[in-house]
């Protein structure tokens, strides 16, 4: 994924009703192997990577650059969510040159089902629109990932396709003021 773009970063710690989305720190370097060694978050996503491998590649403070929050809970690091801008060669697009930011999120287990990652992606939305007025923003995951279409709806996402990527049938849907 490209980065986000020209963007102020980063941004002051948003703040929600349970939750504080942030850029990353040292802290949460534990918390960002922990989220791309887990089976269960990477169920969808092309499987875990091996923990031993993660410790030797990842920095120690990952996830710095534009586009990354960590959201954290009661001072710990329980998920991610991402602003990125979708590359031009991948399907799915919803204007003319393609570029358009994606929304992606990633979070420990057991965050899962507390309405954790909607609280805090609306929140990312929220600062999008604010730093990228009248930006639409894109979404893409699995059609077999239940979770995660639940999500993309009630944040407001409408589908635009679906096609196959990855191995898998993908659902791809647009949240703004570019609905095709």
């Amino acid at each position: 994924m490209a980065e986000l773009g020209p963007v102020p970063w980063p941004p002051a710690p948003i703040r929600t009703e349970r939750l504080v989305l942030r850029e990353s720190e040292a802290r949460d370097r534990t918390a960002f192997v922990d989220l791309y060694t887990s089976a269960e978050v990477h169920a969808y996503l092309g499987g875990p990577r091996p923990r031993a491998e993660l410790l030797r590649a990842i920095p120690q403070t990952p996830g710095r650059r534009p586009g990354v929050f960590v959201v954290e809970l009661d001072g710990s690091m329980i998920g991610s969510v991402v602003l990125d801008r979708r590359e031009a060669e991948r399907p799915g697009h919803v204007r003319p040159g393609a570029q358009e930011a994606e929304l992606g999120y990633l979070f420990l287990p057991a965050a899962w089902g507390h309405g954790y990652a909607a609280e805090a992606c609306a929140a990312a939305l929220g600062w999008c629109a604010g730093v990228l007025p009248g930006e639409p923003v894109v979404l893409c995951t699995q059609t077999a990932n239940d979770r995660s279409l639940r999500l993309a709806r009630k944040l407001g996402f409408t589908e635009v396709a679906r096609f196959e990527e990855y191995g898998a049938e993908q659902w791809f849907g647009v949240r703004g003021p570019s609905r095709p």
